[in-house]
């Protein structure tokens, strides 16, 4: 091998580790107790049963230039903690929507199993109630990582 091919492949290589150890993506995070894993959508919905109404309720949250919004919530019915100043959104499927588009640093999310508090992505349904003890808390953000740790799924 030639030298100007070896030093061309030895600065490629350079490269593409630099990138993979420098370049950072943002990714929404769920952490709980010691532990964490990432939703590579960038929306994600939140739904429980309204511990009052016995109705399900549901928030729904995207990723907008690397910052968490609350976007839509929906419920079945006006009742307690219900919002009354939202535009509401057409809809034919039961639920009453309303338009929020409220930024977020993080939700921090009490979840129980009385209501069921879950996690639904784009091809998954995570039953949070299952993951953590009643009333414990379980966060999710945006945060900032190295490509290589997403990469390698931690």
């Amino acid at each position: 091998m030639s030298k100007n091919k070896f030093l061309y492949l030895g600065g490629t290589f350079l490269l593409v580790l630099l990138v993979f150890l420098f370049y950072r993506v943002s990714i929404i995070q769920v952490s709980y107790n010691n532990s964490s894993f990432y939703i590579e959508d960038d929306m994600f919905e939140i739904g429980w049963i309204h511990s009052v109404e016995k109705e399900p309720w549901y928030e729904t949250y995207e990723n907008i230039n690397d910052q968490l919004y609350l976007t839509v919530t929906k419920f079945k019915t006006f009742g307690a903690g219900t919002p009354s100043d939202e535009e509401v959104i057409p809809s034919q499927d039961g639920f009453i929507h309303m338009k929020v588009n409220r930024p977020m640093d993080a939700v921090h999310l009490v979840v129980s199993k009385n209501v069921k508090s879950t996690l639904y992505t784009n091809d998954k349904i995570i039953p949070l109630y299952e993951l953590v003890d009643d009333y414990e808390t379980i966060t999710i953000e945006i945060i900032d990582i190295p490509l290589w740790r997403l990469l390698r799924g931690a």
